[in-house]
Parts: structure tokens; C-alpha cells; sequence
């Protein structure tokens, strides 16, 4: 896992990178966000889509709203970047695109499109 931090219109933000899944349930998504904000003091998240299990896409095992409400409820924003066009259910779409219309987690196709969105967020 490699942590980079970002400095864009006075947000930080921590951009995080892994091959493999760092997420891959409540307590490993809220080590991540202790770790990220004491080292980096970040209050924003950019996560490659890699780094989450595929579980967090599968909707019904309801591991994406665990996951987000930890990020909610310690004020961090979030987003994730990358291909999810392989992904066809009709309730994950949807999700990703209320999510793109809210303030705190975003959905993303690249990384520059992700830091962009975390840079203009609350």
C-alpha cells in the first residue's frame, strides 16, 4: 500500500494505492482511516477501486454501507476510482450515482477525475 498526500486549494488530501484489498471490512476500513489521518492529517480519501474487497460492490452483503458510514461518521470525505463498468446491477449504479451527487463519497473513472471531485467537496 502506498500513501501519497496532496495539497489543492488548501484541502489535503491522502491518496491511496494497493493491488490488493486494504478494505476488506469495518475494522480494516477504520484502521485505514486512523492511519491515513494521523499520518497524513488528511480529512480526504482517494482510494483505488483494488484496494476495496468485491464485496464492497456486491450491495446486498451491505458492507459499502458499513464501510461509508465509518467515513460519515469520522467527517472524512471519500472516493474511489476506477473501471466499474463491469459491474451491471441496477441498485450499484444507482448507488454510485447518488453517491456522485452528494458531498462525501464520490465515484470516479481515474485518479485526476477523483482528486478533483475530493478538492472541490466540502
Amino acid at each position: 500500500m502506498k500513501v501519497e498526500t496532496i495539497t489543492e486549494k488548501g484541502s489535503t488530501i491522502a491518496v491511496v494505492t494497493s493491488e490488493q484489498a486494504v478494505i476488506t471490512d469495518e475494522r480494516s476500513a477504520l484502521d485505514l482511516m486512523m492511519s491515513v489521518k494521523y499520518e497524513t492529517g488528511a480529512e480526504k480519501i482517494v482510494l483505488n477501486k483494488e484496494a476495496l474487497a468485491e464485496d464492497f460492490f456486491i450491495l446486498s452483503t451491505g458492507l459499502a454501507g458499513k464501510i461509508l458510514q465509518k467515513f460519515v461518521s469520522y467527517h472524512l470525505a471519500f472516493a474511489v476510482y476506477g473501471d466499474f463498468t463491469r459491474y451491471t446491477s441496477k441498485p450499484l449504479r444507482d448507488f454510485i450515482y447518488e453517491s456522485n451527487n452528494g458531498r462525501d463519497v464520490f465515484f470516479a473513472a481515474t485518479r485526476e477525475e477523483a482528486v478533483r471531485r475530493m478538492t472541490n467537496s466540502r
